[in-house]
């Protein structure tokens, strides 16, 4: 055995803003080894076997720059950290977690290098970048590897782990939006935007989505009360306790009817158009077994549909159409229903699908249908002979271009009736571009938490941008769902400036978190002693719904360890380049490369923004170039070079003149506060500061448009709260 190997010495998840991208990556420490002086065109076989193995990879254009551009490195000659970074790419991408960006640097020692990979959850990305090297080991040595197998183990991790399309689809388009979001839990719970300005999402039901809402959504009879008494369209019916009430209720109302659950969904339960003593009662067992009470509803002709209504009108609407086989003379309807239904990969029975696989088992709805045709599962149709099997719950054609503005009113009537701001609401109709009155069409039901998969993926027809909807929705007017967040670095020199910035803005009258070195406090009161500068403790502000703003305090370690705990913020604030010492086992060995580390915090600043610079520091000034908002420089001479060149452009500066703190754009100068004066004085001595440190406030501040009274009086009581002890 060859001693070609690849040792992955370390991984780390960074979850936030990194110096790699504004998205959360592992970033893999590997050493290659022999595999240094070996690349990919020396090794026999190896191009061949990877190509062969992932083909779709001649999608990835690389340094080229062209579709196949990576297979044209791997042709010329790449290393294995390299090819590490793009096949842990396609696992991902081939597992339904489409990922693009990675990159592979040389980490100092000879052979090890740093390969980093976006993804979307740690366990997926950690198991993928695993995976991958076994593959590649493989390749190289010439042995087995399943990659089928790798990739299906793969799929379902990213099934059971990371959140569902539907919620995906709000996510990206709040992302798209430049909206930040957060996981809360383990499935569908997601927060969009921070603090008091965020909402929360639970696949397509939102914070604004009553529990008395979604009850009545439930109840269907009670659901028809409601939407009859306010002029909707709806079936007539009857809710019945035994099989012998249905059929009771069935020569009441007029046959055909339709038999269903009370409090059923996805159509499970529901059976259509029966006529016979026999089949309702039947029908009525199996409704009962999807929910707590049965309803008898007069049959309405025509093809079902679900129209998604978002806010107060319908974004997305899809016609449903029939289930069937034909016959070949040789297989039983069972065996049909496998071939030609089922072996739609848009069908399946995990709940992220837009179609649920067929079932013949028991009395099932589908069994039921197939018995009025007088066949059972293990029949073999005539050839030719086309078998209806299912009748409901294939939504699978878009046809929201052609909804009749009768139809969409009474639809959105309908869901403000129950009280959805998101509702699926079902309806029947001969055709949807007529009024519904007109043709005996009536909305039969309406639906808290509706599935967006049928939009998003419809069988024919155009997808729709229901996810845009929903963000939309959710933030209006542009909102992006943000609170101010102010975040620090430096070396071992922010925490007074961080705290002192909480407390103007506590003055403000904002509800200020701060997470800085002594501890995390939430206004006026202390909820942590201890350092609060992790990733995961710093977020719980973030989270808070009660935080109108909050100010953060980062290190370059916790940088390379975690990454920034927010995605943007308001003023980002540098206040001198720290050294490399103490970053070894990270393998940072020169403080030259720290600038390009402590770059970040600059990257992160909003267009509507500032960076907030010390003008006395070479290398922080040279940060300016990273701001997408505007830049402040803060000295203490007003002749600092930097400060001087800046304000010559109607730049914002910072600086004290005769004990004077001064704010100076282009001509104009604003007087803020005295550094001698006495309070002042007890207020540098009793907390540590320094003069750099109250510069570097005043400068943010002005970033924040706290007010110059406001400033003097913050500096005045500075220390009369639990947040600055």
């Amino acid at each position: 055995m060859s001693d070609k190997n690849i040792q992955i010495l370390r991984m780390t998840y960074l979850r936030g803003p990194s110096i790699w991208t504004y998205q959360p990556v592992i970033e893999a420490l590997i050493d290659i080894g022999e595999l240094e002086d070996f690349p990919s065109n020396t090794l026999p076989g190896f191009n061949d076997r990877l190509k062969s193995w992932l083909p779709e990879m001649i999608e990835h254009r690389c340094t080229p720059g062209v579709r196949g551009g990576f297979f044209q490195r791997l042709d010329n000659g790449t290393w294995a950290g390299h090819i590490l970074e793009h096949v842990t790419l396609e696992l991902q991408t081939r597992a339904g977690m489409p990922m693009g960006f990675g990159k592979a640097r040389e980490a100092g020692p000879r052979g090890v290098y740093k390969v980093i990979v976006r993804t979307d959850h740690e366990e997926v990305g950690k198991f993928a970048l695993l995976a991958a090297r076994e593959l590649i080991l493989a390749a190289i040595h010439n042995t087995a590897f399943d990659v089928p197998g790798t990739i299906s183990q793969l799929t379902d991790m990213v099934d059971s782990l990371w959140i569902g399309p539907s919620t995906a689809s709000i996510v990206k388009a709040s992302l798209d939006r430049r909206i930040p979001f957060i996981r809360l839990n383990a499935g569908n719970l997601v927060q969009l935007g921070y603090g008091i300005n965020q909402r929360r999402i639970w696949t397509a039901e939102t914070d604004s989505t009553s529990a008395i809402a979604e009850g009545i959504s439930k109840d269907k009879d009670l659901t028809k009360k409601l939407l009859a008494m306010c002029g909707v369209p709806v079936p007539e019916g009857q809710v019945v306790a035994s099989a012998a009430a249905a059929w009771v209720a069935a020569q009441d109302l007029g046959l055909p009817v339709c038999v269903k659950p009370s409090d059923g969904n996805r159509a499970r339960g529901v059976s259509l158009e029966l006529h016979s003593q026999t089949d309702i009662e039947a029908a009525y067992d199996i409704a009962l077994k999807q929910g707590s009470e049965v309803i008898v509803e007069r049959f309405i002709r025509g093809a079902e549909h679900r129209l998604l209504v978002v806010g107060d009108r319908v974004v997305a609407a899809s016609r449903g159409e029939t289930a069937s086989v034909i016959g070949d003379g040789k297989h039983t309807v069972r065996e049909l229903v496998a071939l030609q239904i089922n072996s739609d990969p848009r069908r399946g029975s995990d709940g992220n699908l837009p179609l649920e696989s067929v079932r013949l088992r028991g009395n099932s709805p589908e069994v039921l249908e197939l018995a009025r045709q007088g066949l059972t599962p293990d029949c073999v149709p005539d050839a030719t002979r086309e078998v209806l099997v299912k009748r409901t719950g294939n939504m699978t054609m878009d046809v929201t271009d052609n909804v009749h503005p009768d139809v969409a009113a009474q639809a959105a009537l309908a869901a403000r009736v129950v009280g959805l701001d998101i509702a699926g609401v079902d309806l029947v109709a001969q055709d949807i571009s007529k009024p519904l009155k007109a043709q005996g069409g009536a909305i039969v039901e309406v639906n808290a938490g509706p599935s967006l998969l049928m939009h998003l993926n419809p069988a024919s027809g155009k997808a729709q941008q229901v996810g845009e909807a929903i963000a939309q929705h959710l933030f209006p007017n542009n909102e992006a769902g943000r609170i101010p967040v102010v975040g620090l670095m430096g070396h071992s020199d922010t925490t007074g400036p961080a705290k002192l910035i909480a407390w103007l803005l506590h003055l403000k009258g904002l509800q200020t978190g701060l997470a800085c070195a002594c501890g995390l406090f939430l206004g006026n009161r202390r909820l942590q002693k201890k350092s609060a500068m992790d990733w995961d403790t710093a977020q719980r502000l973030l989270i808070n719904r009660a935080a109108q703003a909050a100010v953060i305090e980062s290190s370059v370690r916790h940088l390379l360890t975690e990454g920034l705990p927010y995605d943007r913020c308001q003023v980002g604030l540098v206040t001198s380049m720290p050294p490399a010492e103490g970053l070894q086992d990270l393998y940072i060995h020169s403080d030259d490369q720290m600038p390009g580390f402590v770059r970040t915090q600059i990257d992160v600043v909003l267009p509507t923004g500032a960076a907030v610079l010390n003008a006395q520091d070479a290398q922080v000034v040279a940060l300016a170039q990273y701001s997408d908002g505007e830049v402040i420089y803060y000295a203490q001479d007003e002749h600092n070079p930097t400060l001087r060149a800046h304000r010559a452009e109607n730049g914002k500066v910072v600086f004290a003149r005769q004990d004077q703190v001064i704010w100076a754009q282009g001509t104009q100068e604003t007087e803020i506060f005295s550094l001698a004066a006495s309070t002042t004085s007890k207020m540098l001595k009793a907390h540590h500061l320094s003069r750099d440190d109250l510069l570097a406030a005043a400068s943010a501040a002005w970033a924040l448009d706290i007010s110059k009274d406001l400033i003097r009086a913050g500096v005045k009581s500075f220390g009369q709260s639990p947040t600055a002890h």
